[in-house]
């Protein structure tokens, strides 16, 4: 769901960025909102990009500590069998 928010420009800037969306065929709105948008999927693209960075890097030393089926604070060795009918 979209929401309105309200911002306000000096004159000079306005009348630039009217210029500027009316040249791609955007309401000011419109102009704002994309540029908005894009610098967020943007920040976005570089958290993830450089999270897979940090991740590739390090994980060697996350399987030999953690390990796929390992869970910090749980005891070592085979899990004691629940009954059948416990809740």
């Amino acid at each position: 769901m979209a929401k309105q928010t309200n911002i306000r420009l000096d004159d000079t800037v306005k009348a630039a960025a009217e210029d500027r969306a009316k040249r791609r065929g955007l309401t000011l709105q419109g102009y704002v909102a994309d540029l908005i948008e894009a610098d967020v999927n943007q920040a976005r693209a570089a958290f993830m990009a450089g999270a897979a960075t940090f991740l590739a890097q390090y994980s060697d030393e996350f399987e030999a500590k953690v390990g796929e089926d390992r869970y910090p604070g749980l005891p070592e060795g085979p899990a004691e069998s629940a009954p059948r009918n416990a809740a």
